[in-house]
């Protein structure tokens, strides 16, 4: 027996080991997560509609149903942002903490084309790693006119009369082309240079028919949508039901 258990052993021993990797392995780090959601804005002649959805959705899984994508900044001036939620989160962090540090030394709460600037440098300085978010900012100037200022994750921004972003722009961009911008009739009147010319009740009856459209195709976009509208009175904000599937 006691042959028998040593010979086990050599045996054992002498056994190839397991086999060896001639390769290097590979440790992956991705630091985003794409949370879906669809923001937009339109600037009217004395108003400003902003509007996103409240779905956050990581792949296929819904985290939450009651997440805004709007962030009041100053008393004229919404900014709805999609994409990654903890960059958006770092990112509104920044932009209040900035516009505090800028009303206690001037006396004053910054205007709607400073705030612009504040976030395209804010965006432009993290260029190298990228908040990951899609951002559209809404307001009203100093002539009391709505305005729209659109950016892409690294800062480059312009003004425009609508703009949408998110995961439900390729759906709602076409309906804004030819409701809002007159793309593609022939013979309509077109808008004025910084804005659209409907009235405040037919700009929210569009975003409504657009977010509803949207929340039936895209899984990113549903739930509730969020509408705030810009005037000399204020920000209001209202809810209404989406697609919840």
């Amino acid at each position: 027996l006691l042959c028998a258990r040593l010979a086990a052993m050599a045996a054992l021993a002498l056994a190839p080991g397991p086999k060896e990797c001639k390769e290097p392995m590979q440790q992956r780090f991705y630091p985003y997560d794409y949370n879906g959601g669809t923001a937009l804005a339109v600037a009217g002649a004395d108003f400003a509609v902003v509007a996103g959805d409240t779905r956050m959705s990581t792949g296929f899984n819904i985290m939450s149903r009651s997440v805004s994508k709007l962030f009041k900044l100053t008393k004229d001036t919404v900014l709805a942002t999609a994409g990654f939620r903890g960059d958006i989160t770092t990112l509104q962090k920044l932009l209040r903490a900035k516009l505090t540090e800028y009303e206690q030394q001037h006396g004053e709460p910054m205007k709607v084309h400073a705030v612009a600037q504040m976030l395209a440098n804010t965006l432009y300085g993290r260029r190298f790693f990228p908040y990951y978010t899609w951002n559209v900012l809404a307001g009203l100037d100093e002539n009391g006119v709505g305005c729209v200022y659109s950016y892409d994750p690294v800062g480059n921004y312009e003004r425009v009369r609508v703009n949408v972003t998110g995961s439900g722009e390729s759906l709602i961009q076409p309906l804004l082309d030819n409701q809002f911008e007159r793309q593609h009739q022939q013979k309509a009147p077109r808008p004025p240079p910084l804005s659209v010319d409907l009235s405040l009740d037919e700009t929210v009856e569009l975003v409504k028919d657009a977010f509803t459209s949207a929340g039936e195709r895209d899984i990113r976009t549903g739930d509730t949508m969020e509408i705030c509208v810009i005037s000399a009175a204020g920000i209001k904000i209202e809810n209404f039901p989406l697609n919840i599937d």
